[in-house]
């Protein structure tokens, strides 16, 4: 349980963008109060040497001052805002709704707007700190929190102009295919395994009577799996459960998306430990509105086919587009196939028991048409689209050194091939995409790929 609200509450700092601002507000209120309280510590005490870098008006110049920085950083973060808000409405229209987590996300736009709100709250807080001698009997001007706006409020410009020219280069679709491709890498690497032999062992068959279901308390897509709290609580229980649902997965409530039944070979589980059973279950999934990329590796794909789809629309017909996404998809899935890809299973005492939990996830025939079946329903009149589907499976079979995804990859063959015959291109479009076919059965009929 607690590390599924830890995980939720990372992925809200990490695609949020309230969280950095917020606490950088309440950073700078903090320090302008703290700053002016140095400086009536330190009036009149401040050596030469750093006095004269120091603010040097009155306070009225003090108070011109930081008016002019809270009122123009505040119209700074509204032009900020904006040009955010644009550029999320065109990533969602042009390109995929899914792709505004990755602007969301972007940790320079988090760290900009804190700058600029921490700026327009800090010239505030210490605004209400400056008198003038008719106010309070003896003027008051906070030399050193002055100086520290004025810092601020240079660094801010500085800020600003980064931040346009890190607009410009974010809102490239080679850029957000760039930063999707390089997250469900990182996914990637911590969901699957890079030896293909390690594992605790098979997965244990479910007996014909004794399995029994778990229901979903609540509706959401399944964000994140506590493997270890479910374990314990199947050991407790002497059960082996099975999450049929995996990551990614939308859950609905009432209806069951689990299975356990007894380990030891009973008919079936006490009634008490059944129903602790499936309250820990609960407990131990992360739900939330939408799919998130923590442990969901066919969410990067699922984003990059859509670019590609989106791309082959006839209000935007960009076919080029629709290519660089099938390369980005073809590099994830050569990946994937040195890899052990299938149900993550969890044994007892850190792989030296049984197996005790199995956590469904996408086979490799599952993500590879995840990643090629939009491009070749929607593009495949493309000659350039269908020879990089053909380039894809070529690279992909290549990269199979063990031949386990042999099957797949010929079936995503023959459904190519099948689409390509039904399409009008002319007999030498026609020629090149037959050749490139023969080229991905050579590579399937390779020492890698096992045998035809």
């Amino acid at each position: 349980m607690r590390r599924n609200v830890f995980t939720r509450t990372r992925q809200a700092l990490r695609s949020e963008l309230w969280p950095v601002p917020t606490l950088a507000v309440v950073a700078a209120i903090a320090l302008g109060v703290a700053l002016p309280q140095l400086d009536a510590a330190l009036d009149g005490r401040t050596a030469d040497s750093v006095s004269r870098y120091l603010f040097g008006g009155g306070p009225e110049a003090a108070r011109s001052v930081l008016e002019s920085i809270a009122g123009s950083l505040i119209t700074v973060t509204s032009l900020t805002f904006s040009l955010t808000v644009v550029t999320l409405q065109l990533a969602s229209s042009q390109f995929s709704p899914r792709l505004l987590r990755t602007f969301t996300g972007d940790r320079f736009v988090h760290v900009t707007l804190a700058l600029f709100l921490a700026t327009f709250s800090y010239a505030l807080t210490v605004l209400r700190t400056v008198r003038t001698a008719p106010e309070a009997g003896q003027a008051f001007v906070p030399e050193i929190s002055v100086t520290f706006a004025f810092v601020l409020a240079v660094a801010s410009v500085l800020a600003l102009v980064l931040f346009l020219a890190h607009l410009t280069r974010e809102i490239r679709v080679e850029t957000m295919m760039m930063r999707v491709h390089a997250e469900t890498n990182s996914v990637m690497r911590h969901a699957y395994p890079e030896d293909a032999a390690s594992g605790p062992g098979p997965v244990p068959s479910r007996p014909p009577a004794g399995t029994d279901t778990i229901e979903a308390e609540k509706s959401g897509f399944l964000t994140s799996v506590d493997t270890s709290a479910i374990r314990s609580a199947a050991r407790e229980a002497g059960a082996v459960v099975a999450v049929d649902r995996g990551p990614g997965s939308s859950l609905v409530r009432g209806t069951p998306f689990a299975t356990f039944w007894p380990a030891d070979g009973r008919l079936a589980l006490a009634a008490d430990d059944a129903e602790r059973l499936r309250r820990a279950v609960n407990a131990a999934i992360g739900t939330g509105p939408e799919r998130t990329a923590a442990e969901d590796v066919g969410f990067g794909l699922r984003q990059l086919a859509d670019v590609a789809a989106k791309a082959l629309s006839p209000g935007i017909n960009d076919p080029t587009t629709a290519v660089h996404a099938l390369g980005h998809v073809s590099d994830l899935l050569c990946r994937l196939a040195e890899r052990r890809v299938g149900p993550l299973l969890v044994a007892d005492d850190d792989g030296g028991g049984g197996v005790r939990v199995v956590v469904s996830r996408p086979g490799f025939a599952e993500l590879l048409d995840l990643g090629v079946a939009q491009a070749r329903q929607y593009g495949i009149d493309d000659p350039d689209v269908a020879a990089r589907i053909l380039e894809l499976l070529r690279e992909v079979a290549w990269c199979d050194r063990s031949g386990s995804h042999t099957a797949a990859l010929r079936d995503q063959l023959a459904r190519t091939r099948e689409a390509m015959a039904a399409a009008a291109y002319g007999s030498a479009e026609r020629g090149r995409l037959e050749a490139l076919g023969g080229a991905v059965g050579d590579a399937l009929r390779g020492p890698g790929a096992g045998s035809a």
